[in-house]
């Protein structure tokens, strides 16, 4: 249930920022802060997503198998978590407009991986889905582009069929990076064109 949650509410809060990013922008006026709503102001939402494909021999290797994979069982093996497309992105909600509250920001960034290959046995283009890896976390914005972070990136969660031990060659779930928590600094720097 939780990952049909994921996968539902990635699309919802992806329309709902190009809503965000469709308004057209306020008119100027001395005072800016002023005409923000506390709650929920217009611009509360950023971010991004990115689409990936990776052409052949060059699959995106999420470290769910071991790379000699195709000797547990040729094209057949049981173990193929090896993408060919990515679905990525990051959205910050930044809930309040006025206030010192302004500066507080909640974050997360889904990746979504599907395909079905096995290095140097198996090259196809199949859209299987293989699951997702994500993070989520809180930010406050300092000064001068400086924000602080605290961050929790979780366990990869696989989906469908695929979410049981694949044999010989499954290693676990723990992904690329595993389960951490983090705190750190984030700086942004330059101001886009468009």
């Amino acid at each position: 249930m939780k990952k049909v949650a994921w996968i539902l509410a990635f699309p919802v809060l992806f329309s709902l920022l190009c809503i965000a990013q469709g308004e057209p922008a306020a008119s100027a006026s001395k005072n800016p802060e002023a005409e923000d709503r506390m709650f929920f102001p217009r611009d509360m939402f950023w971010g991004w997503a990115q689409f990936d494909l990776a052409p052949p021999h060059n699959e995106i290797d999420p470290n769910l198998c071991a790379g000699n994979a195709g000797q547990f069982g040729g094209v057949n093996a049981p173990c193929s978590l090896f993408a060919r497309y990515m679905l990525s992105g990051m959205l910050e909600v930044r809930p309040f407009g006025r206030g010192q509250l302004r500066r507080f920001m909640v974050f997360g960034a889904p990746a979504f991986l599907f395909g079905k290959t096995i290095p140097k046995t198996l090259y196809t283009w199949s859209p299987d889905a293989i699951g997702i890896e994500h993070s989520w976390g809180v930010g406050i914005f300092i000064a001068k582009g400086f924000e602080f972070r605290i961050t929790q990136h979780f366990l990869f969660d696989r989906l469908g069929a695929r979410d049981t031990f694949l044999g010989a060659a499954d290693l676990g779930n723990n992904g690329p990076w595993g389960r951490y928590f983090t705190v750190g600094m984030h700086k942004s720097f330059g101001t886009r064109r468009w």
